[in-house]
């Protein structure tokens, strides 16, 4: 049995992958926004051995998880499964970043950083990182008038390009892009017509089975089938840029 931390598990198919991997007998570190998401949680996942509390949005709170994370021990995979969608505008953070790239980009490229790392990593991606732009000139939203889809876009572009650029830069760790679909979650809403069971599973069969197709890495997953991502996801030299250009927003380099 394995050690999995699965980020925004508080709710959608982070809940779910969670307590999947629970029943299965998986030692899960649940990831909460507050104490009082961490304690609504912990009531219905009471299996769940450890829950670490920190604000994605917050790059303090994001070192501080990354901590926390590792004061518990080596985890055998990480999820990145949380997200935010349309926001309705650009919105601040603390450090002035716009909030979908801080919560969707930033947070999850940190934290693989800052945790030790694992045998398996599971990004959340969409089918819409294929309307992403690749370039990177303006990815904070600094000059651009806000378009809260390209926004979201954007962001999964850049979680699937962290994917497959960790498992070429780190061939001793599997790492892998999840499209979940468009599944009837909170942020799904309730016309979803994918399979929400289908969108979690293929998730925690990434992190923790061991039959041949799981162990591989450098894949781009929809309901355990491979998919073909954008080119630039692939791209060695958009991958680099992307890092590098992380790097510099948040100060935090790749070890």
């Amino acid at each position: 049995m394995g050690r999995v931390f699965v980020t925004g598990s508080t709710d959608g198919l982070g809940l779910a992958a969670a307590r999947s991997l629970a029943r299965a007998g998986h030692e899960v570190v649940l990831h909460a926004r507050s104490r009082q998401r961490a304690d609504a949680v912990s009531r219905l996942l009471p299996d769940a051995r450890h829950v670490v509390i920190g604000d994605l949005s917050n790059a303090n709170d994001v070192r501080s998880l990354a901590s926390q994370v590792n004061d518990i021990g080596r985890m055998n995979a990480i999820i990145h499964n949380a997200g935010v969608y349309l926001q309705p505008d650009r919105g601040t953070t603390a450090e002035g970043h716009a909030t979908t790239i801080a919560v969707n980009t930033l947070a999850p490229y940190m934290l693989t950083a800052l945790i030790e790392r694992p045998d398996r990593l599971v990004y959340l991606s969409s089918g819409m990182h294929r309307s992403g732009d690749s370039s990177l000139s303006d990815i904070d939203w600094q000059t651009r008038r806000w378009q809260a889809s390209t926004a979201y876009s954007e962001s999964k572009l850049h979680v699937a390009a962290l994917a497959f650029a960790f498992a070429r830069l780190w061939p001793d760790t599997l790492s892998n892009a999840v499209d979940p679909g468009w599944v009837p979650t909170k942020m799904g809403g309730p016309s979803a017509t994918d399979d929400l069971e289908m969108g979690h599973q293929t998730q925690v069969w990434l992190a923790v089975q061991d039959d041949r197709e799981a162990m591989t890495s450098g894949g781009y997953w929809y309901h355990r089938q491979h998919q073909q991502p954008s080119p630039a996801v692939r791209d060695v030299r958009f991958q680099d840029s992307l890092i590098q250009r992380l790097a510099e927003m948040t100060g935090v380099t790749l070890k």
